[in-house]
């Protein structure tokens, strides 16, 4: 069984790394275009040079994704906008201040 293990793990970084690449936007994909690193990890999937050089030159940086402009999610219970939008509807006034 612990002879199988070595071929697992190398199975298991592939499938990782495949199906991230697939699921990473286009415009977030770093270095080659997506469809370059698919084939990459396609090709040297067995050899574990495609899956880790897409998780170190290839996909997007966590804090890169965070700055991209797009906003934080925020509960709705924390989010003035949301709140404000309840208080339209509903008819009541705005708060003073």
């Amino acid at each position: 069984m612990l002879r199988y293990l070595p071929f697992l793990l190398i199975l298991a970084l592939w499938i990782y790394a495949f199906v991230d690449c697939l699921n990473t936007p286009e415009n977030e994909v770093r270095g080659l275009p997506k469809l370059a690193w698919v084939i990459v990890i396609l090709l040297f999937g067995e050899v574990l040079i495609g899956p880790v050089a897409w998780l170190i030159a290839g996909r997007p940086r966590a804090a890169a994704a965070a700055r991209g402009g797009e906003r934080q999610w925020v509960a709705p219970d924390d989010n003035p906008e949301f709140l404000k939008s309840l208080r339209r509807d509903q008819g009541d006034p705005p708060p003073a201040g």
